[in-house]
């Protein structure tokens, strides 16, 4: 293939990424649309980059050992990288790169001034943008200074910054080159950028304009504040003017200056309001025409606007698609469910096809529309109370919404699809133990005739069973009376925690009242990962064995130890009881913990090391007796009230009633993930027929296709080309998104706020779920698998869902920025009876792992003490 060195830009589209990089295809891209002026000139290509890069072998060395380098190595980054700058800028550049390049110049005028901007393939990128994290350089004049500043753009592949930036993201150093942009400069009056969606709060339909007067370089390097205009349905809704005391100009002779400006033009704007709407106009075609919001860099000269770059705004939350132009409010099921990492198009859609109320993906995670339950004032109040009752902030997020007039009122109060049903709906049961027995046993059952029947199951066929198995799978969740008994322990928990603090002024006496509370099979889980500990423990070969453990073949290995053939089986015994679980499990693509038993294998050893043989049948028994003291004391204390007898009698008959029913909220969640194992299974053959087929490289693949587009593949064997690779590449990006708690179809992501002043200055502020203070050290862990707690020991994570609860054995308090009252690690923190604090925003980044910290159970907030 004969090597071009160089391209005009009028010959550059978004197909040419891989020759200009990201930025010069957008700029190609942005030539071609009407109406938008592009500066003219041309790209240096990467086919120059790789024959400069080529002359000094060198180099492939250095960026081997670089790629060696952890990310937060900053000293060894800075130093590797800067030598292979300095080697690059010293390389001769060849004669006939050299000819191309100022053939091409000469096209644009000898000395005309040009701008040089990198443009590196991995670039402006949809799904990165990487901006920032390669040079440009304003006004530069003549042949020479112009290869100079060319070799300065391809070094500045390599500033610590994009090193840093490419290896917390993934990126290979050796895929990404680096094309050169050289443009005619523009000498504007003013310059800056335009947002076409509010870059802070998401909303699609308002647009940001940050202005300054000169070259954009003052505002790109913070060297002034912008004047800032947003713009909605073509007019200033707002408006800051700043103080510009400074702006950056070309000079005459090549390069820039700093000049100050006159006093009596700092303030004035550097737009008219007419200027900032023509601005935002061409944004939106370019919006239109890239088909995402964007990140535009402009230049207003005497002859009007130019376009000098644009990139996609990558740091926005997607929308959930909608078939219509009207308002829409979304609330997230990550939320709900303790697991806001992204999912694979398998997971959501699994997800998706087995949930009781329709659910819209976006950035890899799951809402569920609320409109029209907002929409009824009568509806609308059951849905905030139950929303507030779980987690304070989405609430809040809500009525943010609704006090802005987003949902119209509607005082029809049709049914509404989607949403949880208002708190109060279901029909009252029997405070008997034997319902919870009998709807275990009807899980059960359905499970195994599920197992049974799969197993004759493959091809076409296998997915046909499967449409059918989910329904049945809805219909075991949707049961009445499972859903009864989840209520009547809830509603209990509501009843008591606000009676008795009317009563007797005590907050969250539920807590207590609840510990040991029989049939929760996650709080099971945990106590019986201790007695595995107690099998282990006796033999220090196998304890030994299992320190240096580290594939998933470890179990084989066991046998051939003393005492290694009861602990095989002990780990076996769990596993087939709770392998199922992992972190994330409602993605069916995560990864279980019968494929992956060594997960559990940290948690193992602190058991071993932490606890003393027995521990989990005494703590049980302790949770109850401390249960025990606390109800006749709650019932002694109402007593000595007026109409005390009254009190005590109805207080005694919902203490029963949540020690009867609160343990089998968790087992709903149990059966789907034991369901999700077995359909799991059988996907996993079918992936591996395509593979044998050739149609899949690898059987995890098939975790980037939808359920409908797996079975495509299985009854076509075809996958469209390059799907797989779009699906991982706009999964690592949604891994990095951060989804809220609310979104409206405008884009709006809404956090919500605690909006409290009874809580001490700095102090993290959050929701009470498990009562009582404790102090201790932090441990901030994000991964069950590097889990490495002492006794006394306090959690912070991002969330615990219920494969986390091995872990709530060994800890003294927790920590998590997701959750709820009733969400899994709040019932299982109260289970054990340790403090618990959740829906601390940041608390992750907050809290350093190792500092001492005080958790405020009762009271909702976190103190990070001295």
């Amino acid at each position: 293939m004969v090597e071009q060195y160089v391209l005009d830009l009028r010959e550059v589209d978004e197909t040419l990424v891989a020759a200009v990089g990201g930025k010069g295809a957008h700029l190609g891209a942005l030539s071609r649309i009407e109406g938008i002026r592009v500066p003219g000139g041309f790209c240096v290509t990467t086919d120059a980059f790789r024959r400069i890069i080529a002359q000094a072998p060198s180099i492939g060395g250095l960026i081997d050992q670089l790629s060696g380098l952890d990310s937060d190595d900053r000293e060894a980054i800075r130093t590797l990288s800067a030598q292979i700058r300095r080697t690059i800028e010293e390389i001769d550049i060849p004669d006939d790169v050299t000819a191309a390049i100022t053939r091409a110049l000469a096209g644009l005028g000898e000395q005309t001034a040009c701008a040089v901007r990198s443009s590196a393939t991995a670039e402006d990128l949809p799904t990165a943008s990487f901006a920032g994290q390669q040079d440009t350089y304003l006004n530069i004049m003549g042949p020479t200074a112009l290869l100079q500043h060319i070799s300065r753009c391809w070094a500045s592949l390599f500033t610590e910054r994009a090193v840093t930036y490419r290896q917390r993201n993934d990126v290979d150093h050796r895929t990404v080159h680096m094309a050169v942009v050289v443009q005619q400069m523009v000498i504007p009056r003013a310059s800056g950028i335009l947002f076409t969606a509010d870059p802070v709060t998401g909303n699609r339909k308002v647009a940001t304009v940050d202005a300054g007067f000169g070259l954009g370089e003052a505002l790109v390097s913070g060297l002034v504040n912008p004047d800032v205009f947003k713009v909605r349905n073509g007019e200033v809704v707002d408006r800051t003017i700043a103080a510009k005391q400074r702006a950056i100009h070309a000079l005459p002779a090549g390069g820039t200056h700093t000049s100050a400006i006159d006093a009596s033009q700092q303030k004035q704007p550097s737009l008219t309001d007419p200027q900032a709407v023509g601005l935002v106009q061409l944004g939106r075609r370019i919006e239109a025409y890239f088909g995402r919001p964007q990140d535009i860099e402009w230049c207003l000269a005497d002859d009007g606007f130019h376009i000098v770059q644009s990139r996609p705004i990558t740091t926005l939350f997607p929308v959930p698609e909608a078939h219509d132009q009207e308002n829409h409010v979304y609330v997230s099921v990550g939320h709900q469910q303790m697991m806001t990492d992204a999912m694979r198009p398998l997971g959501f859609s699994m997800w998706q096809l087995t949930a009781m109320a329709p659910m819209h993906e976006a950035g890899g995670r799951l809402f569920v529309d609320v409109t029209r339950r907002l929409a009824v004032p009568a509806v609308r109040a059951g849905l905030l109370d139950l929303m507030g009752k779980g987690d304070p902030l989405v609430r809040d997020a809500l009525e943010t919404v609704i006090d802005a007039g987003f949902v119209p009122s509607n005082p029809d109060p049709a049914p509404a699809p989607g949403g949880p049903p208002a708190r109060g709906a279901s029909t009252p049961i029997a405070t008997d133990p034997a319902i919870v027995a009998e709807l275990i046993e009807r899980s059960q059952v359905s499970v195994a005739a599920l197992e049974r029947d799969i197993r004759t199951k493959s091809g076409p066929a296998l997915f046909d069973f499967l449409l059918e198995a989910f329904e049945e799978h809805k219909r075991v969740l949707g049961d009445p009376l499972s859903m009864q008994a989840i209520m009547a322990g809830m509603e209990a928990t509501w009843w008591l925690n606000d009676t008795l603090q009317e009563w007797l002024g005590e907050k969250n006496a539920a807590d207590t009242l609840t510990l040991s509370a029989p049939d929760n099979v996650t709080s099971e889980m945990g106590l019986a990962l201790l007695g595995v500990a107690d099998v282990i423990r006796p033999h220090p070969e196998v304890v030994a064995f299992l320190q240096g453990a580290e594939d998933e073949g470890f179990l084989d290995e066991l046998g051939k130890l003393a005492g290694g053939t009861e602990a095989r089986d002990a780990i076996e015994t769990y596993l087939d009881r709770y392998g199922m679980r992992c972190v994330g499990e409602i993605d069916i693509t995560r990864p279980r913990w019968r494929e992956r038993p060594r997960t559990l294998v940290p948690v193992i050893l602190d058991n071993v090391r932490n606890f003393r043989p027995g521990v989990a049948e005494q703590r049980f028994e302790q949770g109850r007796q401390k249960a025990e003291e606390k109800k006749r004391e709650v019932l002694s204390r109402l007593r000595a009230l007026p109409e005390g007898d009254l009190k005590a009698d109805e207080a005694q008959r919902m203490i029963e009633r949540v020690r009867t029913f609160i343990g089998y909220r968790e087992y709903p969640k149990y059966g789907i993930i034991c369901r999700y194992f077995i359909y799991k299974q059988a996907l996993l053959e079918e992936a591996e027929r395509l593979v044998q087929a050739g149609v899949l490289a690898e059987k995890e693949d098939a975790f980037y296709l939808t359920f409908q587009e797996l079975h495509d593949a299985v009854r076509s064997h075809q996958v469209e080309g390059g799907l797989i690779q779009q699906r991982k590449d706009a999964f690592r990006a949604y891994q990095a998104l951060t989804p809220p708690r609310v979104l409206t179809s405008d884009g709006e992501a809404l956090t919500g706020a605690y909006r409290r002043d009874d809580v001490p200055t700095g102090a993290l502020v959050g929701l009470p779920v498990s009562a009582g203070t404790i102090e201790g050290r932090a441990r901030v862990i994000l991964d069950l698998a590097q889990a490495d707690l002492e006794a006394g020991d306090i959690l912070v994570t991002t969330f615990t869902d219920p494969s986390w609860s091995p872990l709530f054995v060994g800890i003294a308090g927790l920590v998590t920025e997701v959750g709820g009252l009733m969400t899994h690690g709040a019932v299982i923190a109260r289970e054990y009876g340790l403090p618990a604090v959740v829906g601390v925003e940041q608390a992750t980044r907050l809290i350093r792992d190792g500092q001492r910290i005080r958790v405020h159970g009762t009271d909702g907030y976190v103190e990070i003490l001295p």
